[in-house]
């Protein structure tokens, strides 16, 4: 069996990445305890270097390879997402209790991912299992939807569509789904998109 190399990739760059994010965080941890007033400068590193790894941590699910047996709970998900939603445009929701295939929750976030893409000016993004099954929805005054990408998506994934790299989620997302055993479905209205899979 030929390994999923988009997934490989994902979890080297992840990996080779976090330590040294992770190396910046603390010496600037040293730094403020040696120094006792972090000052406007030294906060706004810290908050980058918090966002940074907190997008490091979510490429490394959404994107990164991911066993049939490996679980991730909400102690995984939530820290990772409260930093990405801290200041920003999206709230997000994870109404999820229990631990859930890896797999599953990859799924998950590069759905979620779709959504973003889909809201320009920001909203609410909510997640929840409902009898094993995963609920996506979100809500925003405004949506800028790409059919292409959204039928493809719909359809099991276009071999044909043309994907820029702002959108390889939807590119990625037909191949985890069918890795997961999962299908999805979509509704749309104008002030929302649920999602099922």
């Amino acid at each position: 069996m030929r390994p999923n190399l988009a997934s490989l990739v994902g979890s080297r760059i992840c990996h080779d990445l976090i330590s040294p994010i992770g190396a910046i965080g603390n010496g600037l941890e040293l730094l403020a305890l040696t120094d006792g007033d972090p000052g406007a400068e030294m906060e706004l590193i810290a908050d980058s270097v918090q966002n940074a790894s907190a997008r490091i941590r979510f490429y490394r699910i959404a994107y990164g390879a991911a066993s049939a047996d490996q679980l991730l709970g909400s102690a995984d998900i939530l820290p990772v997402i409260s930093v990405l939603a801290r200041g920003g445009r999206f709230t997000y929701f994870w109404q999820v209790a229990e631990p859930r295939p890896r797999r599953e929750v990859r799924c998950a976030l590069l759905l979620l991912q779709c959504f973003e893409a889909a809201m320009p000016v920001g909203g609410d993004i909510h997640v929840s299992v409902i009898d094993n099954r995963w609920v996506l929805s979100a809500e925003s005054l405004r949506f800028t939807i790409d059919p292409g990408l959204w039928d493809s998506l719909a359809n099991g994934g276009d071999a044909s569509y043309v994907y820029s790299a702002a959108q390889v989620q939807f590119a990625l997302l037909p191949d985890m789904l069918h890795e997961a055993e999962r299908d999805v479905q979509i509704k749309m209205s104008s002030d929302r998109i649920v999602a099922s899979f």
